[in-house]
């Protein structure tokens, strides 16, 4: 059977799809994605509002992903840097605190912090130093213990603990205990070791724009929703049947396969609000960390720190909530913005949007790098991509996807071959 007359579908037009996708055309397959939105991205989305650049929760690409160097053109992104520290709101005043081997400006600001002591900051360069010798591979194949623990046992104070690494990997790990496996610690803590975070100047869905950019031959069928996968026949949500060689699954699988062992997902969530100001409290492009443990807010970003596309005629504040509350949104919103008088001295803000993200991130135990594609196959000519798979990264989206098109691409050699 020639190759451009199999059936490849892709269900979901996120990043592991985009990817799948274009590994599937480099080898002569002509797949169709088939989203049930009205574009790609899956979480990666931003919408232009009041004149505004909205990502839809806050997010950032780190620099030093080799799946996404592989696959994205840095350059036509046209990224934009984010500092290499945070600014630290405690008792509502502001404490910087960074690499000053990255930005020497942080030398005396971290040094003279408050936060953390002498021997905190000592540790903190040793495990930069030590992070940056050892290999991906070696990291994700040590003992996992919780984050939290894993700090503990390195000797770090409660008070570096609560006032940095709580705040800051809080906003990473979208849960606020550091429970999370020091797998994904060391990872991450390598990944800002080696880059930076980054921003695409049109936003972070410039990412699946560019992705969906290089695709030649792939079919999209937007707005069109898939409600089962079995023996290689897509049930849509209207009852259509659409019948298939090969179907990539780059969404949740559990709510799409039945009898799906192991691949039951839970997911963290999060709130994403944007408010409007006059001016900045602080001027470049850091992150805001709240270090009061009883604050709903997490961590604050201003996105016109840096240079984008689309801007309002004022400032915008990105702010995160990791925390449940239970609040509506009204009094959600207010007691944001009673927070950011409290903690930031931010007088004057002005409620834009809210995005609540039930879905932000797979929680995941047993976290993987790599995987092989043999490994991504779920059933007879049904395979499996998306982060899921291995840890809550756009760098495992990215490694997902191209796996499970290899995983296809070795199946239909296996079948030639016979």
């Amino acid at each position: 059977m020639d190759a451009k007359s199999l059936k490849v579908h892709i269900v979901g037009g996120g990043v592991s799809g985009l990817v799948a996708a274009q590994v599937l055309e480099k080898h002569g397959l002509i797949p169709i994605i088939i989203e049930a939105t009205d574009r790609v991205g899956g979480r990666l989305k931003t919408d232009i509002i009041d004149g505004f650049q909205l990502d839809r929760g806050f997010q950032v690409l780190l620099s030093s992903y080799s799946a996404a160097k592989k696959y994205l053109d840095y350059k036509a992104l046209d990224l934009q840097k984010l500092k290499a520290g945070s600014c630290i709101f405690i008792n509502g005043k502001q404490k910087f605190f960074g690499d000053p081997l990255r930005d020497f400006t942080l030398f005396f600001p971290t040094l003279f912090s408050g936060i953390g002591n002498m021997s905190d900051k000592i540790k903190i360069a040793k495990l930069n130093f030590s992070l940056q010798k050892k290999t991906i591979a070696e990291i994700f194949e040590g003992d996992e213990i919780t984050t939290k623990q894993y700090l503990d046992n390195l000797g770090f104070s409660k008070n570096i603990i609560q006032k940095f690494f709580l705040p800051f990997f809080s906003g990473i790990f979208l849960e606020n205990s550091l429970k999370t496996p020091s797998r994904m610690f060391e990872f991450v803590f390598k990944m800002f070791g080696e880059g930076l975070g980054v921003l695409p100047k049109g936003g972070i869905e410039d990412i699946s724009k560019q992705l969906k950019e290089k695709l030649q031959s792939t079919e999209i069928h937007y707005n069109t929703l898939v409600s089962k996968v079995k023996n290689k026949v897509i049930t849509l949500s209207n009852g259509k049947k659409i019948e298939s060689h090969y179907v990539i699954i780059a969404a949740e699988p559990s709510s799409l396969v039945e009898n799906l062992k192991n691949q039951q997902i839970d997911w963290k969530s999060c709130e994403n609000l944007y408010f409007t100001c006059a001016n900045r409290v602080y001027d470049k492009a850091f992150i805001g960390l709240i270090a009061n443990k009883e604050s709903l807010i997490n961590n604050i970003f201003y996105p016109t720190s840096l240079k984008t596309i689309h801007r309002g005629k004022r400032d915008l504040i990105s702010v995160t909530v990791v925390k449940e509350h239970g609040l509506s949104e009204k009094d959600l919103i207010n007691q944001v913005k009673i927070e950011l008088k409290k903690e930031c001295k931010i007088e004057d803000a002005h409620f834009l949007k809210l995005y609540n993200i039930p879905k932000a991130l797979p929680d995941i135990n047993n976290l993987q790098y790599e995987i092989f594609p043999s490994e991504t196959k779920l059933k007879d000519g049904v395979f499996l991509a998306g982060d899921v798979l291995l840890n809550g990264s756009l760098n495992a989206a990215i490694i997902a996807g191209e796996k499970a098109a290899m995983g296809v691409i070795e199946d239909i050699e296996k079948t030639i071959a016979l």
